[in-house]
């Protein structure tokens, strides 16, 4: 299934895409993505009476926005691609580079990424990654599917300039509009295997990422293992797993993002993520 938030007569609502149309779960009671990934859609058989909804619209109709508009948590794993560690010059990590980004970087499909005055290196990242489900503490590896509601994507949009001026990468990754999502969460059933997936980056039909998720030197059972060891999961978490080899800092000169940018990401089996790209006003 794909879950997803959109927008309709000025109020946010969850749905599931079917085809051409979107099944508005408002109209079954639920007020946010969110209260059905805390319980219900645990239960499969509770899922698909939602299809059977009298209410619905046309996808063309009504605007999509970020899966989860307002995450919990919003984090976000560096250096975790073999190519992407290679480009950057990087050891291999040994362990997991966590950092976050703030609730007021999330935007929808078609919402603008708006480029900060006081930045002169805005740069992309196309990436892949995991809603969770089930929350928990200490999660076991061999346990990863326990807990994984669905997948999405995810730019992990980057200040070069602010993120390199300390050790600590957040300033450079939480700029508002910094994390597009979506354009819907596709749940875990519908993909066999997370780390076998396509991932690319075109802007203005420019491939500038293409590579797959087997490049993941942490993936998601090891991931999830990792974090909660430190602090709970809870549903709904976004976990965004790294970006692959190709951005816009790898290339010489450098391919920073710029007014007018039309940018897309794009990863099997979930779908394409396009976001324009606009100067702050």
């Amino acid at each position: 299934m794909r879950f997803v938030t959109f927008e309709l007569q000025g109020k946010a609502r969850p749905g599931i895409v079917t085809g051409a149309d979107v099944v508005d779960l408002s109209e079954e009671g639920f007020g946010s993505l969110l209260e059905i990934i805390e319980g219900v859609v645990e239960r499969r058989a509770d899922a698909s009476k939602f299809l059977r909804s009298t209410r619905s619209h046309k996808l063309s109709a009504i605007r999509l926005l970020a899966p989860i508009p307002i995450p919990r948590k919003f984090i976000c794993v560096g250096l975790n691609y073999l190519d992407h560690a290679k480009e950057s010059g990087a050891e291999i990590p040994n362990v997991p580079t966590i950092f976050n980004k703030f609730a007021t970087t999330v935007i929808g499909p078609g919402q603008p990424i708006v480029l900060p005055k006081v930045s002169n290196s805005p740069d992309y990242e196309g990436e892949f990654a995991v809603i969770i489900g089930k929350g928990g503490r200490y999660i076991k590896a061999d346990n990863w599917r326990e807990h994984v509601f669905g997948y999405t994507v995810v730019n992990d949009v980057s200040a070069r300039d602010f993120q390199r001026a300390t050790t600590q990468w957040l300033m450079g990754k939480t700029f508002d509009t910094f994390g597009p999502m979506g354009p819907w969460i596709v749940t875990a059933d519908e993909i066999a295997d997370p780390h076998a997936l396509d991932i690319r980056t075109e802007i203005n039909g420019e491939v500038l990422q293409n590579s797959n998720t087997r490049e993941l030197i942490f993936k998601v059972p090891q991931l999830l293992e990792f974090l909660s060891q430190v602090f709970t999961l809870q549903p709904g978490d976004v976990i965004s797993t790294g970006t692959p080899a190709g951005v816009g800092f790898s290339h010489n000169p450098p391919r920073w993002l710029k007014p007018g940018d039309d940018v897309v990401i794009t990863i099997a089996g979930i779908g394409e993520l396009r976001n324009p790209v606009v100067a702050e006003s």
